[in-house]
C-alpha cells in the first residue's frame, strides 16, 4: 500500500453528556473526504483514544468507515497496553475494511519496557507478535510528548524488516531524527499498486465496485416477452486501471510545524492532529514541495507553523477541537478531565486561523 501525502488525525466528538457524537464524526469524516488529503487515521492520539472504553473504539471505528470516500487510505489507531487488547481491535479493524493499523508504543510500565542500555526485547516481542498475527499492515507509532519515549531508531530499523510493517508515524518534530529513519530503513523495498497517476490503491478499493461509465444497456428480446416489467440493466463496471511501484518503508512525520523540514529529509508524508482542523493548508505545503518549487513550499510552512505549534503542541486536543469548530468541522468539548479552552484562548485561536479558513 502506498503511503504518502497527508493524512488528518481525525478528533471524536462528544455529545455535552460526553457519549460519542457519532454523526458528527461522519460529518468530519465526509467533509475531509472531499478534501485532497491521502487519507484520515481515526483514533490515534488527537482522537482520545485513551478516553474511550473498547466498545466506544469499535463504535467509532465504524461510523467513521461508513462516512469515508472509497479513495480514502484509512488507518485505525488501535495500539494498546497488551498484544492481546492490541489484536482484539486490529480484528475489528479488519473486519470493517480500514487499510491499516497505527500502533503506538506501550509505556505504563516504563521501567521494564524502556530499559536503558539493554536490548529492548519486551518492545521488539510487542511489535513483532502484533504484526505476526494482525491481519491488516502494521504502522508503528512513536509519539514521546505522550507516552515520554522515543521507539529508537535501532528498533525501528529490526522491525522493518517485518514484513506486515510497512512504515512508521512518528511525531518527534525533528528532522534530523527523520533523516536518520530514512536511512536506516532504506534496505525496506516493497511494490505496491498505484492508479496510473500514482494514487493509492488499497485491498479495500480493489474490491470496491466501481462505478459504471456507459449508459444503461438493453435487455435481451425474450425478456420483453415476459410478463414481468422490462428493466435496463447497467453494464460491468471497469476494473480500477493501476500500475506498480517500488516504495520505501514509510515515514510519516505527525508535527505540522516540522512537516516541510521533515520532507526534506525523506519523509513521505505526514499524518497531522492540523490537518483535522486546516487539511488544505497542510496539504498546500505537501503539494509545493512535491513539485519542486521549494519558495512556495517555505512560504506555506511559515504560515501555519506558529499555528500548529500553538494550536496543536501546546493546546493540544482542546485547541485542535475548537481550531476544529472555527474552521466548519465540528470540534466539541473533549473528554474530562481535559478542558475546553477559555475565552482568552479561543480568541487566540480565532487570531491564529484568520488566514486559515478552510
Amino acid at each position: 500500500m502506498l503511503l504518502e501525502g497527508i493524512f488528518a488525525a481525525a478528533t471524536t466528538p462528544f455529545y455535552p453528556d460526553e457519549r460519542l457524537y457519532l454523526r458528527k464524526l461522519e460529518h468530519n469524516i465526509d467533509r475531509y473526504s472531499r478534501t485532497p488529503l491521502a487519507g484520515m487515521v481515526v483514533l490515534g492520539s488527537t482522537g482520545e483514544a485513551v478516553h474511550l472504553t473498547p466498545e466506544e473504539q469499535c463504535e467509532a471505528l465504524g461510523a467513521a468507515m461508513s462516512a469515508a470516500s472509497p479513495d480514502k487510505v484509512m488507518i485505525a489507531g488501535i495500539g494498546q497496553e497488551s498484544v492481546h487488547a492490541t489484536l482484539r481491535l486490529a480484528e475489528e479493524a479488519a473486519r470493517l475494511q480500514y487499510d491499516a493499523v497505527l500502533v503506538r508504543t506501550p509505556h505504563f510500565y516504563r521501567g521494564q519496557l524502556h530499559r536503558v542500555g539493554e536490548a529492548p526485547r519486551e518492545m521488539l516481542t510487542y511489535y513483532r507478535t502484533v504484526a505476526d498475527r494482525s491481519p491488516l499492515p502494521v504502522l508503528l507509532y512513536s509519539v514521546p510528548a505522550f507516552t515520554q519515549y522515543d521507539l529508537p531508531v535501532s528498533i525501528v530499523t529490526d522491525l522493518a524488516q517485518h514484513p506486515n510493517i510497512i512504515g512508521i508515524k512518528d511525531s518527534s518534530g525533528n528532522a534530523e531524527r527523520i533523516a536518520a529513519l530514512v536511512q536506516a530503513t532504506r534496505f525496506r523495498k516493497r511494490i505496491v499498486t498505484v492508479t496510473p497517476v500514482f494514487a493509492a490503491v488499497t485491498a479495500r478499493m480493489a474490491a470496491q465496485p466501481q462505478q459504471g461509465t456507459g449508459g444503461p444497456s438493453l435487455v435481451a428480446a425474450d425478456m420483453l416477452t415476459q410478463s414481468g416489467a422490462a428493466l435496463a440493466v447497467a453494464p460491468p463496471a471497469p476494473a480500477i486501471k493501476t500500475r506498480q511501484k517500488e516504495v520505501g518503508f514509510a515515514i510519516l512525520s505527525g508535527a505540522a510545524q516540522s512537516l516541510l523540514p521533515s520532507l526534506q529529509a525523506g519523509a513521505s508524508g505526514g499524518v497531522l492532529a492540523f490537518a483535522a482542523c486546516a487539511p488544505q493548508c497542510c496539504h498546500e505545503v505537501y503539494t509545493a514541495w512535491k513539485e519542486g518549487d521549494g519558495a512556495l513550499a517555505t512560504e506555506k510552512q511559515q504560515r501555519l507553523a506558529h499555528a500548529a505549534t500553538r494550536i496543536g503542541a501546546e493546546m493540544g486536543i482542546p485547541g485542535i477541537k475548537f481550531a476544529c469548530d472555527w474552521n466548519g468541522y465540528y470540534g466539541g468539548r473533549p473528554r474530562l478531565p481535559l478542558l475546553p479552552l477559555s475565552a482568552a484562548e479561543q480568541t487566540e485561536v480565532q487570531s491564529l486561523l484568520a488566514s486559515m479558513r478552510y
